[in-house]
């Protein structure tokens, strides 16, 4: 059994999400459909965890398995031989030899989410920002991030909370920091709920513009609401920016996901 772990970017725009649908496109499924024509054979992909419809990748990490009897191509050989054969909003960045029983989601350390605001009207940047017309007060939105740190219930950040064993999680790092003109809001947590970076961002807008306090977005932390579930976030802007595993390092740059 051969196995290697892909780094992997997409733009998700064209995509239903990173998992395999049976009657969707999705960038697991071309992933897929590209490992098993170059390798003539079936193979296991995973990846470290999925994206929604329309939510981007820097730096997804899947493992890729295949159990085939012939002379495997170098790890160069099978990152041409994949990207080949993808669609041109999904490439392989790297690929690397991997142990037999690593699997890019049960081993990864932690998760981390960048979001982008613009602050302007952009004639290319569309589909990788939300453009907020409104101005918004980024120290305030800066204040109210403070508060997301640690360990809390994002019940009132999450979609359907109901298939949820918990709604319980431990975030490492987010703030808020701008470059340009976007706004710009990262998040780290060993994992994250169905809609939930999204809905943060939501919910910081909803603070920037002035309609919610700082106190009132604190308390979202300690009182269920549905009301956060309004604000949602488009997911133009949300990029998996990188997957930690033991050994590495989060990211530090202040930079956006692309420049335009």
């Amino acid at each position: 059994m051969q196995s290697w772990r892909l780094e992997i970017e997409y733009e998700g725009t064209r995509y239903s999400g990173w998992q395999k649908q049976p009657h969707a496109r999705t960038v697991q499924g071309e992933l897929l459909k590209a490992a098993e024509t170059f390798l003539d054979a079936k193979v296991e992909l995973g990846g470290s965890g999925r994206t929604d419809a329309g939510v981007h990748a820097l730096g997804q990490v899947a493992h890729l398995k295949c159990g085939t009897s012939r002379q495997p191509p170098s790890n160069r050989q099978l990152q041409i031989g994949i990207n080949n054969l993808l669609p041109h909003d999904i490439n392989v960045l790297g690929v690397s030899p991997a142990l037999a029983n690593f699997h890019a989601r049960h081993d990864a350390l932690g998760r981390y989410y960048l979001y982008q605001i613009a602050t302007r009207r952009t004639a290319f940047g569309k589909p990788f920002v939300w453009w907020v017309r409104d101005r918004l007060h980024v120290a305030a939105m800066s204040e109210a991030c403070d508060f997301v740190i640690g360990r809390h219930d994002f019940r009132s950040f999450c979609e359907s909370t109901e298939t949820q064993t918990s709604t319980v999680v431990q975030v490492e790092t987010a703030h808020v920091f701008t470059h340009g003109s976007l706004i710009l809001f990262r998040i780290g947590a060993s994992h994250f709920l169905w809609k939930m970076v999204r809905r943060l961002v939501g919910a910081l807008a909803e603070v920037g513009r002035g309609r919610l306090s700082v106190g009132q977005f604190s308390r979202l932390l300690k009182t269920p609401s549905n009301e956060p579930a309004a604000w949602t976030a488009p997911p133009s802007g949300l990029f998996l920016e990188r997957v930690v595993y033991a050994g590495e390092r989060p990211p530090t740059q202040r930079s956006p996901a692309i420049l335009f």
